[in-house]
């Protein structure tokens, strides 16, 4: 497996981490319908697509209201570098969040 959101941006707020009991769990540390999306564990390589993550500290909301923040992140661009003609598109991973 490769970076998780969590471990490249280092926040803590991953299952067992040291800020989880005291800020809380991120969702993307939980959300397992997207478990293996480029490569990662849970939402960890594709939160971007998942609503209410908890970058930066507050909960970040829906998807629409915190994707161009996300366009912006440098673990956005990381990710899609990284996994380059292999990154798994958006509206698929958005499917797989739906069902």
């Amino acid at each position: 497996m490769k970076l998780n959101c969590w471990e490249y941006k280092k926040c803590g707020r991953y299952l067992g981490g040291e800020k989880a009991k005291q800020c809380g769990t991120c969702i993307a540390a939980k959300e397992k319908r997207t478990n293996g999306v480029n490569n990662g564990k849970n939402g960890g390589r594709c939160c971007w697509a998942v609503a209410g993550t908890l970058c930066g500290g507050p909960v970040q909301g829906s998807f629409a209201a915190k994707l161009n923040n996300c366009f912006d992140c440098e673990f956005y661009w990381h990710v899609n570098t990284e996994e380059g003609k292999d990154a798994v598109p958006l509206n698929d991973i958005l499917k797989l969040i739906q069902k």
